[in-house]
Protein backbone atom coordinates (compact mmCIF):
# COMPACT_ATOMS: atom_id res chain seq x y z
CA UNK A 1 0.00 0.00 0.00
CA UNK A 2 2.94 2.44 1.03
CA UNK A 3 4.36 1.92 -2.33
CA UNK A 4 1.18 2.75 -4.48
CA UNK A 5 1.41 6.40 -2.87
CA UNK A 6 4.99 7.05 -3.44
CA UNK A 7 3.69 6.01 -7.31
CA UNK A 8 1.06 8.60 -6.67
CA UNK A 9 2.84 10.56 -5.46
CA UNK A 10 5.69 10.55 -7.62
CA UNK A 11 2.94 11.08 -10.86
CA UNK A 12 2.75 14.59 -11.85
CA UNK A 13 -0.53 15.87 -12.26
CA UNK A 14 -1.06 17.35 -16.06
CA UNK A 15 -2.67 20.53 -14.55
CA UNK A 16 0.02 21.17 -12.12
CA UNK A 17 2.56 20.63 -14.83
CA UNK A 18 0.56 23.24 -17.00
CA UNK A 19 0.36 25.59 -14.80
CA UNK A 20 4.09 25.26 -13.84
CA UNK A 21 5.06 25.63 -17.29
CA UNK A 22 3.15 28.84 -17.83
CA UNK A 23 5.13 30.48 -14.59
CA UNK A 24 7.95 29.33 -15.74
CA UNK A 25 7.04 30.80 -18.92
CA UNK A 26 7.67 27.91 -21.27
CA UNK A 27 4.35 28.70 -23.24
CA UNK A 28 5.00 26.03 -25.93
CA UNK A 29 5.34 22.96 -23.06
CA UNK A 30 2.13 24.76 -21.78
CA UNK A 31 -0.02 24.56 -24.81
CA UNK A 32 1.76 21.35 -25.21
CA UNK A 33 0.19 19.81 -21.64
CA UNK A 34 -3.15 21.41 -22.65
CA UNK A 35 -4.05 20.55 -25.77
CA UNK A 36 -3.03 17.08 -24.04
CA UNK A 37 -5.55 17.12 -21.50
CA UNK A 38 -8.48 17.57 -23.77
CA UNK A 39 -7.53 15.11 -26.09
CA UNK A 40 -7.74 12.54 -22.73
CA UNK A 41 -11.13 14.47 -22.57
CA UNK A 42 -12.54 14.33 -25.53
CA UNK A 43 -11.31 10.75 -25.45
CA UNK A 44 -13.06 9.98 -22.81
CA UNK A 45 -16.43 11.73 -23.69
CA UNK A 46 -16.63 9.68 -27.20
CA UNK A 47 -16.09 6.68 -25.33
CA UNK A 48 -19.27 7.09 -23.64
CA UNK A 49 -20.98 8.50 -26.34
CA UNK A 50 -20.07 5.25 -28.09
CA UNK A 51 -20.94 2.88 -24.99
CA UNK A 52 -25.11 4.55 -25.24
CA UNK A 53 -25.12 4.18 -28.81
CA UNK A 54 -24.44 0.40 -28.48
CA UNK A 55 -26.56 0.60 -25.35
CA UNK A 56 -29.24 1.49 -27.68
CA UNK A 57 -28.55 -0.10 -30.50
CA UNK A 58 -28.02 -3.64 -29.25
CA UNK A 59 -29.71 -3.80 -25.82
CA UNK A 60 -32.82 -1.33 -26.77
CA UNK A 61 -32.15 1.31 -23.95
CA UNK A 62 -33.77 4.72 -24.77
CA UNK A 63 -32.40 7.44 -25.32
CA UNK A 64 -31.49 10.23 -22.78
CA UNK A 65 -31.94 12.69 -25.43
CA UNK A 66 -34.63 15.76 -24.02
CA UNK A 67 -35.80 18.23 -26.95
CA UNK A 68 -33.27 20.86 -26.56
CA UNK A 69 -36.19 23.48 -26.71
CA UNK A 70 -37.25 22.52 -23.48
CA UNK A 71 -34.22 23.30 -21.59
CA UNK A 72 -34.52 27.26 -24.05
CA UNK A 73 -35.65 29.53 -21.24
CA UNK A 74 -37.96 32.09 -23.25
CA UNK A 75 -37.56 35.67 -22.64
CA UNK A 76 -40.15 38.25 -22.91
CA UNK A 77 -38.59 41.11 -23.94
CA UNK A 78 -41.58 42.85 -24.87
CA UNK A 79 -42.58 44.16 -21.38
CA UNK A 80 -38.99 45.09 -21.06
CA UNK A 81 -39.07 47.43 -24.11
CA UNK A 82 -42.46 48.84 -23.65
CA UNK A 83 -40.92 49.59 -18.91
CA UNK A 84 -37.98 51.23 -21.07
CA UNK A 85 -40.05 53.37 -23.63
CA UNK A 86 -42.19 54.54 -20.76
CA UNK A 87 -39.15 55.30 -18.89
CA UNK A 88 -37.77 56.62 -21.49
CA UNK A 89 -40.73 59.08 -22.24
CA UNK A 90 -40.97 59.75 -18.35
CA UNK A 91 -37.58 61.29 -18.86
CA UNK A 92 -37.61 63.25 -21.45
CA UNK A 93 -40.50 64.56 -20.13
CA UNK A 94 -38.94 66.00 -16.91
Amino acid sequence: MSEETMENENEINPLQDMIQHAIDQNYNQANNAFNDMMTVKMSDLLDQEKIKMADQIYNGAESDEEDPDEDQLELDLEDEDEEESEEDEEESED
